[in-house]
């Protein structure tokens, strides 16, 4: 499994995913919630940040349905889902993600017919700490 790079801005995002927690760097200055992290408030320009705990839950904005030919990695999995979820606590913070059955499951072990624009969904984190979700 492919693992995402860790950057400075980011790397927070990581930590606390792999405590179980699905934080948001947000603006101290004008709390503006962003994500990707970054250096400077898009808002306000402030580059004062703290990182929000959130509850995780959110609905699905958007999502496609990969099949081959894909890298190798996932040809294995596919067809498997990649969602965009908007996030309750911060409905201009979309991330995205694998809706799955459960914590750690295969990225094929949801059926892909059960994925709609709009369904709830909940952030839950494996042993690896890369956050997936589940359905509500």
């Amino acid at each position: 499994m492919l693992t995402p790079l860790h950057d400075t801005d980011g790397a927070p995002f990581w930590e606390y995913a792999a405590q179980g927690e699905l934080r948001v760097q947000t603006c101290a200055r004008c709390a503006e919630p962003r994500f990707p992290p970054r250096p400077c408030c898009p808002n306000c320009r402030s580059f004062a940040s703290d990182w929000r705990l959130t509850s995780g839950r959110g609905r699905i904005w958007s999502y496609v349905l990969p099949h081959p030919p894909l890298l190798p990695d996932y040809a294995a999995q596919a067809p498997y889902n990649v969602v965009l979820v908007e996030l309750d606590d911060a409905p201009r913070v979309r991330l995205v993600g694998n809706v799955v059955t459960h914590p750690g499951a295969p990225l094929n072990s949801l059926d892909p017919n059960r994925i709609r624009i709009g369904a709830r969904v909940q952030a839950v984190f494996p042993a690896d700490g890369l956050p997936q979700w589940t359905l509500v």
